[in-house]
């Protein structure tokens, strides 16, 4: 207690945080500099260069902040976000940018509760309660004069900037070399890197909330080609969520994970396909936006009519069925349900529900459908880290898998068989979707085209989940599955060559071409379509 009752100026202890912050709460940071510095030279030197600088810039930073009613809050703010930061580093290889924040920010409860572990309570209470508690019974002490003060917080911070500067003039050329080639370093940089990405989301937020909303494809209406259509139309799109392409049988995978789509006469399976986004919140809106990946604004998407706004504009019916945490604003304007407001037992439970619920839904909107239309339907997919709750457990198929959201506690092979029986589930719920629609072709032209937001990394360069910022993610994020199906009533009031479609299948495709596939998929008139983003354009009679 007498170490409690030791008075310490705030100019000192602004110092002593940050050593605190730089040796305790960026494990990750220093485990990746070490692979990045190993069998290098001086990779020891550099690596304590690196780590003065680091003490450095964070003692700079706290000392403008060194004041008695200002400094104890802030260290306590900082100690408890640092201690959620780093567990999200530590168990899953969580790289913070600002788009990760916004997919934050727009996570529902369900997906909060995934996350929940006592794991997560041990390093709160590790990492920040308990320094917040011994803090705050810290007593700081009081200078006679302000300028007194004033001339030690300048003095500290004259040793601080000194040592920034040693060390810059010293390792010049290391560190140069080291952060130019390494960008992520400032990801791993704990607490700079949320707060960081905190300050560029609350930009974001204010500068889009200034925004007025653009309309385009006011133009739109659908061509000539529509008169000849011999019978109504749905075309429906499935948004799948965290499935990579490599994991899927009918892509080359070694497990047959997709028996049934297997079986799916005149299947379309698209192997080279890439996302917007590495996260839902990138990627949704991105797919459905105007925009390609290289110049997508998330800021302009929020205030601008998107794919879905246009087609409905153009006449048809278009409707969004969601059994996840919604559309990510692309349904804001459409008639939208999220299912799992339904509560069905015979789907659902626990809070959440399997994606049968929308197999269901289709043959809901099936029955009442009138006219030509178009239904998207945004599945619950393979999202984890939780895995094993995604599908029934009467249909586990590969076994034994990881029944926890701490991946860390579990061996990747079991990671992986639970996140297989999420795709082999997904096959089951896609083959019946396709089913449903084959038994209505008689009278009704339909259309199936899946295509997932993102992938999923199962512990390889020790990452798990998604959301890796895009310059630094693997291609387990960003390789995503994409198949279609369409009837024979479709492929010919649409003009649809099937067999040139099955040879352009092996090309390599984006989620950029969604947004003007679609346009001349159905037939839609606006000058936004752009014909070489079709994939659809050359395999058109």
């Amino acid at each position: 207690m007498s170490a409690l009752r030791a008075r310490i100026h705030p100019e000192w202890l602004a110092p002593l945080a940050a050593a605190i912050l730089v040796l305790f709460y960026n494990r990750p940071l220093w485990q990746h500099l070490q692979q990045v510095l190993h069998g290098t030279t001086d990779g020891g030197v550099l690596g304590l260069a690196f780590a003065a600088m680091l003490w450095a810039i964070f003692s700079l930073v706290l000392l403008a902040f060194s004041f008695r009613r200002v400094l104890k809050p802030l260290l306590m703010v900082l100690f408890i976000g640092s201690a959620v930061t780093l567990y999200f580093m530590n168990e899953y290889g969580v790289l913070l940018d600002r788009e990760m924040l916004r997919n934050v920010a727009q996570t529902d409860a369900n997906e909060v509760r995934d996350l929940l572990s006592w794991r997560l309570a041990g390093y709160l209470l590790l990492f920040g309660v308990l320094p917040s508690l011994l803090l705050w019974k810290l007593p700081l002490a009081r200078r006679t004069t302000r300028w007194r003060g004033l001339l030690s917080r300048l003095a500290m911070g004259v040793v601080a900037l000194a040592v920034l500067l040693g060390v810059a003039l010293a390792q010049y050329q290391g560190l140069a070399s080291l952060l130019r080639n390494h960008h992520e370093l400032r990801l791993l940089a704990v607490p700079s890197n949320y707060l960081s990405a905190s300050y560029g989301y609350l930009r974001d937020s204010v500068a889009s909330g200034n925004q007025p909303w653009q309309k385009i494809g006011e133009d739109a209406q659908l061509n000539a080609a529509w008169k000849q259509h011999r019978r109504p139309s749905l075309t429906v799109l499935v948004i799948g969520e965290s499935a990579r392409a490599d994991h899927f049988g009918v892509l080359g995978y070694s497990r047959d994970t997709t028996p049934e789509l297997a079986r799916q006469a005149d299947l379309l399976s698209y192997p080279q396909v890439t996302s917007c986004g590495t996260e839902t919140a990138v990627s949704v809106p991105c797919m459905f936006s105007r925009m390609a990946r290289h110049d997508y604004s998330a800021s302009v998407a929020e205030h601008q009519d998107g794919l879905l706004d246009i087609l409905q504009r153009s006449g048809l019916k278009v409707t969004w069925l969601d059994n996840q945490s919604g559309c990510k604003g692309t349904c804001d304007r459409l008639e939208n349900r999220n299912l799992r407001d339904s509560k069905d037992p015979q789907f659902c439970n626990d809070g959440e529900c399997h994606d049968a619920i929308l197999v269901d839904g289709l043959q809901h909107y099936l029955d009442q459908l009138q006219g030509d239309a178009v239904l998207v339907l945004h599945q619950m997919g393979s999202h984890g880290p939780d895995y094993y709750k995604r599908y029934p457990q009467a249909l586990q198929r590969f076994e034994p898998v990881c029944a926890s959201n701490a991946l860390n506690d579990c061996s990747q092979q079991d990671i992986i068989n639970a996140y297989d029986n999420t795709i082999a589930y997904t096959d089951h719920v896609l083959a019946g979707m396709i089913d449903t629609l084959r038994a209505h072709s008689d009278t009704l032209d339909t259309a199936f085209i899946y295509l997932s937001d993102h992938g999923e990394s199962l512990g390889e360069f020790n990452l798990y989940l998604h959301g890796t910022p895009y310059a630094l993610a693997p291609p387990e994020q960003t390789h995503v599955p994409m198949l279609m199906w369409f009837s024979k009533g479709y492929q010919q009031d649409f003009a649809l060559d099937q067999q040139c479609l099955r040879q352009a299948s092996s090309q390599a495709y984006s989620q950029d071409n969604l947004f003007h596939s679609m346009l001349g998929l159905l037939q839609v008139d606006t000058q936004e379509y752009q014909r070489g983003l079709d994939l659809f354009a050359n395999c058109r009679k």
